[in-house]
């Protein structure tokens, strides 16, 4: 189950989900000001060197010790506001489509963006 396999109509859908639920809290938390964002920094780098080991080693997004690792991600993310599971989704969408988000999970490993997008999908859909 990859982010290839999601129709169109769904991935606006998320796109959307993530947009607006980030404004929202963006402005109901004066841009996010309770969130210790280099300790974030620090964590999603110890995270993605884990991830970027489970890929090298051969895992699958759907692993439990993955999905283990997509749990531990979406903490992280909940950090600043808990996504609804579309615009988790989303922000899988907002990795492989923006630029600077795929040079930068890609640095961890060069099929990052395409394994976390797998792996949240599957989370999204056994979270539901």
């Amino acid at each position: 189950m990859t982010l290839s396999t999601l129709a169109a109509e769904d991935a606006d859908r998320c796109r959307r989900a993530l947009a607006d639920e980030q404004a929202a809290s963006l402005a109901a938390t004066a841009d996010w000001a309770h969130v210790d964002k280099d300790q974030v920094h620090r964590d999603w780098h110890d995270l993605y060197g884990e991830i970027a080991a489970a890929i090298t080693a051969g895992a699958q997004p759907c692993d439990e010790a993955v999905q283990e690792l997509i749990a531990r991600h979406h903490a992280v993310v909940s950090r600043f506001y808990v996504p609804s599971m579309d615009a988790y989704l989303g922000m899988a969408l907002l990795y492989a489509e923006d630029e600077g988000m795929r040079t930068w999970h890609t640095s961890y490993h060069p099929q990052m963006v395409e394994f976390l997008g797998a792996a949240m999908r599957h989370y999204t859909v056994t979270r539901r």
